[in-house]
């Protein structure tokens, strides 16, 4: 039963549903393990529901990566007027960015 974050993302306007995104975005996660256990992805690539930071440091560093990346981009100005969905974007981004 995989999450669809992108949209969840589009919902985060407060607090309340900020802490369902991170809360979401971590059961993605172990969804992600327990599927790679049984089925594990190749070493190559992202693993079954996308991850390729798989480790703390690794998702927080390109977390930062991105938010630094995509903060010098206009589609960060639209996104200013709602802080708790740029801070969610930035979560979702330790997920897939290298």
């Amino acid at each position: 039963m995989s999450i669809n974050l992108d949209e969840l993302l589009k919902t985060v306007d407060d607090e309340q549903s900020f802490i369902g995104f991170i809360e979401a975005l971590g059961m993605d996660f172990a969804e992600e393990r327990l599927l790679e256990e049984t089925s594990p992805s190749s070493p190559y690539g992202p693993g079954a529901l996308g991850w390729e930071n798989g480790s703390i440091d690794n998702f927080l560093d390109a977390a930062a990566a991105w938010a630094t990346a995509s903060s010098r981009s206009s589609l960060v100005s639209a996104s200013r007027s709602n802080v708790w969905q740029r801070c969610a974007a930035i979560l979702l981004a330790g997920k897939f960015y290298e």
